[in-house]
Parts: structure tokens; sequence; C-alpha cells
């Protein structure tokens, strides 16, 4: 990377830091936290894309509203933990999740942990463009239109010109994901049920775990934690330009995305168990259906919400998987590798970015896909390669060279191991329903 890109990274990164100095000296508390925020809110609200809107559609229409509500809660409560870490990593290193593997790992282990990002990267972005396909459907948006679209969002980063700017128009269409939460009023649940679910709550569900409710178990739990995760988030906060000063401000920002990413999760489960409720048999409906299958219990404005907020999640979620990958890249490359740099100064990691993205929306239109059938499996293959990347990741918050003072203490260590003890069980106990046929826990 040369001299003259850094220089002009960092005098385009300077301006913000500049703001937030002044926000700090002048004690302005609100204006502090806006200035801030993003990473946290970004890649919580991101995570909450089309196939994990798609994974709670079909948890709400096969489970209603009980085990898996509070499930749910947990699953982003596990995904704080993780994102925390990533905040002190990126404040601490100044440098992206890649980079910072490759240098103390070795070349070998970097090259595991970018097999496993870019592989998961690519299936995920394609089920994004299914649900960008399926909400785009519902309002009669061709195919092509759609994908075109999504695409067009994701170059938006070209004249972006800046993170900062890039960051807050990203931010505001996150955002939207809120839109499940009247939908789920619209469809006039039983709040006390929904009361109850949580105060009441079992940790296992009452169907036990058999073949099929473990697939859904699963592809909640990949709803909520992935690999890009960790990679897109210490990668903007490097990009951001956070200090340790900021740190707690960071926390904050990863807890208010867990918060509003868990309303948009739970409010999809609620609107959807309407079709439980009524006993529909969800099976029948794919990725573009469910909008028209909700349409007789929350009208055509719901069913409308909820189609836009599909397409809004596929679109989110698409701008912040690609930049996860391109992040990954540049840093492993040694290539400029920011949002603060203009194209034509860094290439590659433009290319990159719109490259990842245009492919998975070829694969979409490829005549006889099986685009629903790769939804809810998706997030279970996100599932199963996320222990090595847990097992990176807390090495690394334990690591005293790279994070001094702010390595992980004794209880945060306790919280990192639990979730990772957490997400390679389910994958144990998948892996044994697929190898002894019948099993049942």
């Amino acid at each position: 990377m040369s001299t003259r890109v850094v220089k002009e990274e960092r005098a385009s990164r300077a301006q913000d830091r500049l703001q937030v100095l002044q926000a700090r000296s002048h004690r302005q508390r609100w204006r502090l936290i806006w200035l801030l925020v993003g990473p946290g809110i970004l890649v919580m609200l991101g995570e909450n894309d089309a196939p994990s809107m798609l994974s709670y559609s079909a948890t709400g229409a096969q489970f209603g509203i009980g085990f898996f509500l509070p499930f749910v809660l947990l699953t982003f409560a596990m995904a704080f933990v993780a994102q925390e870490i990533t905040v002190r990593l990126g404040a601490v290193s100044k440098t992206g999740h890649a980079d910072l593997i490759y240098r103390r790992f070795g070349r070998f282990w970097g090259n595991f942990a970018m097999s496993d990002l870019l592989f998961t990267n690519l299936l995920t972005l394609v089920t994004e463009f299914v649900g960008i396909v399926a909400g785009a459907g519902f309002f009669g948006i061709p195919k092509s239109i759609a994908v075109l679209g999504g695409v067009g969002m994701v170059s938006l980063a070209l004249v972006a010109g800046r993170y900062w700017v890039w960051e807050r128009v990203t931010l505001i269409l996150a955002l939207t994901n809120l839109v499940f939460v009247p939908v789920a009023i619209l469809s006039h649940p039983l709040w006390g049920q929904v009361t109850s679910s949580f105060l009441t709550w079992h940790p296992f569900p009452v169907q036990g775990f058999g073949s099929h409710t473990l697939v859904i178990l699963l592809a909640d739990i990949g709803a909520t934690i992935t690999p890009w995760m960790l990679f897109f988030q210490q990668g903007a906060v490097s990009d951001k330009g956070l200090t340790l000063k900021d740190v707690a401000h960071g926390r904050l920002d990863t807890a208010i995305g867990a918060v509003l990413a868990t309303m948009g999760a739970a409010a999809c489960i609620v609107a959807t168990s309407a079709l439980f409720t009524h006993h529909m048999n969800a099976s029948q409906f794919n990725a573009a259906e469910f909008a028209q299958a909700l349409t007789p219990y929350v009208g055509h404005l719901g069913s409308a919400l909820f189609a836009f907020g599909i397409l809004e999640a596929g679109l989110v979620a698409a701008t912040t998987i690609s930049t996860s990958s391109a992040y990954a890249f540049g840093e492993v490359t040694r290539r400029a590798h920011s949002l603060n740099a203009p194209a034509k100064k860094a290439p590659s990691f433009y290319l990159v970015l719109i490259l990842v993205a245009a492919s998975a929306g070829a694969v979409v239109l490829l005549p006889g896909f099986p685009l629903e059938a790769v939804v809810i499996m998706v997030n279970v293959i996100a599932v199963l390669t996320m222990p090595p990347a847990i097992g990176f990741l807390l090495i690394l918050a334990n690591d005293g060279e790279v994070m001094g003072r702010f390595r992980s203490g004794r209880w945060l260590n306790t919280l990192g191991i639990s979730v990772g003890m957490f997400v390679s069980l389910a994958g144990i106990i998948y892996a044994l329903t697929v190898i002894i046929p019948g099993f049942h826990l």
C-alpha cells in the first residue's frame, strides 16, 4: 500500500476524529454517542439478513410463540459477547481481523480462516439475493432488476467518498429492519402468550431435538452468529478510527445493535406465528410466499411491510458482507482497504466488494437454481463453520502482546468460552442427527 494512499485515508479519518475530540472536550454526550455508533448497529442489523428473517419466519410458522422466542434473545446475547471482543481488538490493534490472524497465527491458519470466511460469505450472499428477489417479487419487480438493484446498492461505496458517509447511509437503511414490529402488531398476537413464553421458558423445546427441530434451532443460531460479523466489525472499527478511549462507546454501539436486532427478529417470529395459530402448513410457503400467506392476518399493508423488510434485510446484508470480504482481501494482500480511500487509489478493494456481490446475484439468476432450498441450510452451515472463528477470537482476546490491559479477564473469558462451547455443541448434535437416523434428544 503506498504511503500517499495511507496519508489520504488518515486525513479523511482525522476529520471525523476531530469532531469526536470536540464533542468529548465540550462534554456533548449525545453528540459523542451519535459520532461513535455505527459498526455495532450495522453488524447486528446486518445479521438480521434475508436468510435470517426467512429462518425466523419458518420458526414462527412451524413452532409459534414458545421456546424459540426467548431462544432468539439468548442467541443475540451470545452474539454481543463475541462482537464485544472485536470492538476491543479493532480499537487496540488498529487493524482488521484477517490481518491480525495472519500476524499472530501464520500463513497456514490465516489461509484457513480466510477460506472459512470466503466460503460462508459467498453462500450467504447468494441467500441475500434470494431475499432481495423474494421481497422485490411481491411488488412485481423482475428478478433481473432486483439483482441489479442489489449490486447497485453495494456499489454505492464507490461514490460515498468516506467511511462516515457510507456508514450513515447504510445505517439509515438498516434501521428499517424494525418494519417487522408493526407487522407483528398487525397480526394481533396473544400478548399474554408472548409474555408467558419469557416467564416460563424451558431451555429445551417440547418437541425435543429431532432433526427438523434441530435444523431450525441451528438456523436461528446461524441467524445471529456468523464468521463475517467478526471480520466486518473489526475492520469497520479500524476504518472508523476508534481508539482505546472509545471502547466503552463501542460496547454501547454493539449493545444497541443487539437490542434493535432482537426486536426485529422477535417481531418476525410473532408475526408469522399467525400461520401456526391458524394451523397453516408452513412447508407450502417458499421464500417469496411468506408475505402473501400473511395477508389474511395482517392485511395488504402488513404483508407489503413484511416483503419490504425481507428486501431491506437482503440489501443491508449484501452491503456489509461484501464489505467484510473486501476488508479481509485488502488486509491479507497488503493493499489499500478502506472506505476512506477513493476508488482510483484502492481499485482492488472496491473490485472485490462489487465482484462478490455480482457473482452471488448471477447465481440467483441461473435457471432452475434451488433458491429456497439453500436459505435455511446456509444458516446451518454458518454455525458449523463458527467454532474455528470463535477459537481464533478467544485466543487473540487473551494475547497480552496485542491486547495489553484490554485482554479478556476471567468473567469475559467465561462468557466467551461458553459461547464457543454452545455453538460447538449445537454442531455436534446436528452431526449426530445426520450420522444416526432417527436420533432424538
